[in-house]
C-alpha cells in the first residue's frame, strides 16, 4: 500500500508544475491553475509523508521526485512542444533506471 501511495504522490507531483505553467497562459484561469498546484502539492506531500512511515526516506524522496521529474518532462515534450532530443530522453532514462534500482536493491 505504501509503493502505491508514493506512486500516486509522484502523479500529483507533476500535477504542481502543470498548474504552474497553465495558470501563466493568457487565456487561462490564472487563479484556479494556483490553486490546482496547491490542492496536487497538498496531496502530493501528505501521500510521501504516508508512503515514508514504511519506505525509507531516501528511496522515497527519489521516487518522488524521479517521477515527478520525468513525467513533467513528458508532459512539456507531449503538451508544451518542449526539446524531445536524444540527450534529454537519454538522461530521463537514468532518472528511471535509477528509481528502478533504488526499488530493486
Amino acid at each position: 500500500m505504501n509503493w502505491i501511495a508514493l506512486i500516486i504522490a509522484g502523479i500529483f507531483e507533476i500535477g504542481w508544475p502543470l498548474g504552474i505553467k497553465m495558470s501563466q497562459q493568457p487565456d487561462g484561469n490564472k487563479f484556479g491553475w494556483i490553486f490546482f498546484s496547491v490542492v496536487c502539492m497538498s496531496i502530493s506531500g501528505f501521500l510521501l509523508w504516508y508512503a515514508q512511515k514504511i519506505i525509507p526516506i531516501g528511496t522515497a524522496y527519489a521516487v518522488w521526485t524521479g517521477i515527478g521529474a520525468v513525467g513533467t518532462l513528458l508532459v512539456g515534450i507531449f503538451f508544451f512542444h518542449d526539446s524531445a532530443n536524444v540527450f534529454r530522453l537519454l538522461s530521463a532514462l537514468l532518472i528511471v533506471v535509477g528509481i528502478v534500482g533504488l526499488k530493486l536493491f
